[in-house]
């Protein structure tokens, strides 16, 4: 579904990321881990059109996404839930989810639109009793679940998101992944990337290891979880063992 090869990208002269080639197949669930300033926000970043500087390729179900704007590749199918959630914190709830389906109304109807909105109250009820109110005054933990519902609103086929569990208490995060992964599971094709290498690990199919700009290594999740080096740089107690718990 997704193809990087040779990615390359800038900030001024800077060079962040550096030849990075991975894919994403229909139906995984792919994480990127890695310590922080490793590249792995800016590399998403050039995936979803926010970044303009970088080189190489970038397919999307065998279309370049060279030159494309953001919201020309929200219409081919992907849909981002960035770093910090960044959600319109003046208008409603409400109004944030129908802002995700802003790039569909045209196309689907009101009528498909109000079926996914739904869905999303339905996986997160607390949206609901929150609709009239401003986004801004809600939690942390949810404001993540709205910015996790704005993105399904736009019906992706590539669901994108950066680190989903910063800042949030423990038994958010917990809710946070279950939903990562009841998403992968029903069919929802995902982009992780996430800080929290073990938990990401846990509900992963394959992962990549960046550092410093580059892919260092690369395997399926189980393998990346008892690599000795991989243990030793990204890999404590923490979240992960919730997932074990919930999977036994």
């Amino acid at each position: 579904m997704l193809k990087i090869k040779n990615l390359r990208c800038c900030y001024g002269n800077i060079a962040v990321v550096h030849t990075v080639s991975l894919s994403v197949r229909q139906g995984e669930l792919i994480s990127i881990i890695g310590a922080n300033g490793a590249g792995k926000s800016t590399l998403l970043a050039a995936v979803c059109g926010l970044l303009k500087n970088w080189s190489g390729e970038i397919e999307f179900k065998g279309r370049p996404l060279n030159g494309m704007s953001a919201p020309a590749i929200v219409r081919q199918g992907i849909s981002m839930v960035p770093e910090g959630r960044q959600i319109f914190s003046p208008l409603s709830v409400m109004d944030n989810l129908k802002m995700g389906a802003y790039t569909r109304f045209k196309k689907d109807g009101k009528s498909r639109v109000a079926e996914d909105l739904d869905m999303v109250i339905q996986m997160f009820p607390i949206l609901k009793e929150r609709a009239g109110q401003l986004a801004g005054t809600l939690s942390g933990g949810e404001q993540q679940m709205l910015a996790i519902g704005r993105a399904l609103m736009a019906r992706p086929t590539l669901l994108v998101l950066d680190e989903p569990s910063m800042g949030l208490a423990p038994k958010i995060v917990e809710m946070i992944f279950s939903t990562i992964q009841d998403l992968s599971h029903n069919g929802v094709t995902i982009l992780l990337v996430e800080q929290n290498a073990r938990a990401a690990l846990k509900i992963a199919d394959r992962g990549y290891v960046l550092e410093t700009g580059k892919m260092v290594l690369q395997g399926s999740a189980d393998e990346l979880l008892v690599d000795d080096d991989v243990k030793r740089a990204y890999l404590g107690k923490d979240y992960g063992d919730f997932l074990d718990e919930r999977n036994q």
